[in-house]
C-alpha cells in the first residue's frame, strides 16, 4: 500500500456475487477499466477473490471485489463458496449479477437472503442485455452489458449512491479541543515496522491534527522527559498498549490516558463489547482456548504481541493452563463455540461492518469477544483509567453492573454508552 494511500479499512467494500458464467469478472474489469480478472466461457475460472482497490465518485475511495460463482460444486468448490461467504460478511455493498438470458436463479434469491439477512445495500446486475433481453429485469435491477459498454456508467452511478454520506467519525479529535496538546507513545522495539509508524498512530496524528490539536509523538523511553518540559501539560496522552503498564506509572493521575487499541476499538464500533468481555478473563480455567484473531497478514516476530506476548501475560495473569490458536486475514472461524474468549487486534485494516460482523458472530455463540488493549489494560488493572474519557462506558464499569458478555440482541446498544 503507499503511504498516500487510503487504508484497506477506510474503503468501501464492493463485492460481487452470482452463480458461474453469469459475468461478473466480465463486469468487474468493465467497471474497473482494467483486464484485472480472468475472462472466460469456462464455469468457475474465478477461483479466489480477486481485489481492486480504485475511487469510484461520488462514494469515493473503494475495494472492488470479484467472487467465485456461488453455485459451485465438488470438494474445491465448497472452499470456494465458503470463501465468497466470508467476503459477504465484510461487504458494505453487494452487487448480484445475474445472467438476463436466464433470469434468477435459485442460487441468486439464496444469496438475496443471505444479503437481506445482513442488510447489505445492493442491486442486481441484469448482464449480458446484449444477447437477450426478453425476460423481465426484477426490482432494483440495471441492465448492462459489459461486451458493449452498456449500462456500466449508470450501475457506477447508483453503486455510488447507495450509501448515504455517513457522519464523518473521530479517532481521538472528539476527545479533545483545538490546541490541545496531546502526547502519543510510540514504542520502537523488536515488532515495530522498519520505517515507519503502525496504521492506528499514523491515523490518530492525523485526525488530532485535522481537529486543531497539537500531537507530540515520543517513545516511552523519552515520554518522563516530554512531560517534565515547562508548561507542557497534554490534555491527553494516547500509548500503545505494549507500553500501558509503563506508561501510566509516568503520567500522572489526573492527565487522562488511553491506547490506540481502545480508541480504534471505538472507532470501529465494539468498545463496550470488548469491555464486557474483558469480565471473562478472570473466569478462565484450565485448558481453555482462546482464539487470537488479526485482520491483517504479516511476518511474525519472535515477540509477537498476539502470539507471544499476550498468551505469555494471560498465563501468568490467571494462573491457568491456557491453549491459543489464531486466525488472520479474512480467515474467522464459522464455529466459535470451542472457545472461551475471542481476543482480536485492533481492527485497522478491516472495515467496520467486518469487525461488528465478527463481533455479533461471538455474541449469537455466546462467546465474549474483546481487543488486544482491552485484554493488557485488564490484566495491567488500569482499564478503569483507560475508560475515564468514555463517562458513560466509565459510570457502567464501575457500577458493577455490566456483565462479562453481550448477547446478540443487546450488540444493536452496545456502542451508544461509549458515544
Amino acid at each position: 500500500m503507499s503511504l498516500n494511500e487510503t487504508p484497506s479499512g477506510e474503503r468501501t467494500h464492493i463485492g460481487f456475487f452470482g452463480v458461474r458464467n453469469a459475468g461478473k469478472s466480465s463486469l468487474v474489469n468493465a467497471i474497473t477499466g482494467q483486464e484485472l480478472a480472468v475472462v472466460s466461457d469456462v464455469k468457475g475460472t474465478t477461483t479466489d477473490p480477486v481485489r481492486k482497490v480504485m475511487e469510484l465518485l461520488p462514494l469515493g475511495p473503494v475495494v472492488i471485489i470479484d467472487t467465485p460463482g456461488f453455485d459451485d460444486d465438488g470438494i474445491l468448490g465448497a472452499e470456494r463458496v465458503k470463501k465468497t461467504r466470508e467476503i459477504l460478511k465484510t461487504c458494505d455493498i453487494a452487487i448480484l449479477v445475474t445472467d438476463a438470458a436466464t433470469g434468477l436463479a435459485d442460487t441468486d434469491r439464496e444469496l438475496i437472503r443471505l444479503i437481506g439477512e445482513r442488510k447489505i445495500p445492493y442491486l442486481i446486475a441484469w448482464n449480458k442485455t446484449d444477447i437477450d433481453t426478453t425476460l423481465p429485469a426484477p426490482e432494483n435491477a440495471v441492465p448492462v452489458s459489459s461486451r458493449t459498454g452498456e449500462g456500466i456508467e449508470a450501475l457506477k452511478e447508483k453503486i455510488a449512491r447507495l450509501i448515504p454520506e455517513k457522519e464523518e467519525k473521530k479517532l481521538a479529535g472528539d476527545l479533545v479541543s483545538a490546541g490541545d496538546i496531546c502526547v502519543l507513545v510510540c514504542p520502537i522495539d523488536e515488532s515495530a515496522p522498519k520505517g515507519r509508524l503502525i496504521l492506528p498512530q499514523q491515523q490518530t496524528i492525523r485526525d488530532l491534527m485535522d481537529s486543531g490539536a497539537i500531537p507530540i509523538v515520543c517513545r516511552d523511553t523519552e515520554l518522563e522527559t516530554v512531560l517534565a518540559k515547562p508548561g507542557l501539560r497534554p490534555a491527553l496522552v494516547i500509548t500503545d498498549s505494549q507500553a500501558f503498564k509503563k506508561v501510566a506509572a509516568i503520567v500522572p493521575e489526573d492527565i487522562p490516558l488511553t491506547s490506540f487499541s481502545i480508541l480504534m476499538a471505538r472507532y470501529k464500533g465494539f468498545l463496550e463489547t470488548a469491555v464486557r468481555g474483558a469480565g471473562s478473563i478472570s473466569s478462565l480455567m484450565d485448558n481453555d482456548k482462546i482464539l487470537m484473531a488479526e485482520g491483517c497478514t504479516h511476518h511474525r516476530q519472535c515477540n509477537d504481541i498476539g502470539t507471544v506476548k499476550i498468551p505469555h501475560w494471560l498465563r501468568e495473569y490467571t494462573g491457568k493452563h491456557l491453549t491459543f490458536e489464531t486466525c488472520s486475514g479474512n480467515e474467522f472461524p464459522e464455529d466459535l463455540t470451542p472457545y472461551s474468549a475471542v481476543i482480536h487486534c485492533g481492527g485497522c485494516m478491516l472495515t467496520e461492518n467486518a469487525v461488528l460482523s465478527r463481533m455479533k458472530q461471538a455474541a449469537g455463540q455466546g462467546v465474549p469477544f474483546l481487543n488486544y488493549g482491552i485484554a493488557i489494560a485488564n490484566m495491567t488493572g488500569i482499564l478503569e483509567r483507560s475508560l475515564r474519557i468514555f463517562p458513560k462506558l466509565h459510570a457502567l464499569l464501575t457500577s458493577g453492573e455490566m456483565p462479562a458478555n453481550l448477547t446478540e440482541g443487546e450488540n444493536a446498544k452496545a456502542t451508544e454508552v461509549s458515544d
